[in-house]
């Protein structure tokens, strides 16, 4: 199991920006998750949900929707590091994303997460983290993003 970095607030954010802040586990992405993700948001393409009919398309096999990695950028950072100091975390939005290379149902993935800038707000900072999320099976990332998160600061009054 990946170990979690503790970041201690702005300040211990400030100081990583540019840099590595950790590597989660691999998670397999199998055809139920994939399924299960087509039947909640009803894209459920063939190319995502049909094996039999994907075995002959161009990627040889069902490939992940897009959004399902994006999806799943946040468990996998999570597992990266324990930011304390702040009273709640918000996703705030996306900045970048592209999906470079398919990938495959039965493939895993993990997500490699960096700090790209932090700024200050006048609720608490809020924090741009790149993500390049890999497959097992090599070549070019999967999923390549920027997520913004707002982290509010311990003394924000709560509702």
């Amino acid at each position: 199991m990946t170990q979690q970095r503790i970041i201690d607030g702005t300040t211990g954010f400030t100081a990583l920006i540019g840099k590595t802040v950790g590597t989660s586990d691999w998670l397999l992405v199998d055809q139920r998750m994939i399924d299960r993700f087509g039947a909640n948001t009803g894209d459920e393409q063939w190319i995502h949900v049909d094996p039999e009919r994907a075995s002959t398309g161009p990627f040889g096999g069902t490939i992940a929707h897009g959004f399902l990695l994006l999806s799943l950028i946040p468990a996998l950072a999570n597992q990266t590091f324990e930011a304390i100091g702040f009273s709640a975390r918000v996703n705030y939005g996306l900045e970048k994303v592209r999906f470079p290379q398919p990938l495959l149902a039965g493939s895993s993935i993990r997500d490699t997460v960096t700090v790209v800038s932090v700024e200050a707000t006048p609720t608490g900072s809020r924090i741009t983290f790149g993500h390049v999320v890999e497959s097992d099976s090599g070549g070019k990332p999967v999923c390549v993003a920027q997520t913004v998160i707002l982290f509010t600061s311990a003394s924000t009054p709560q509702s």
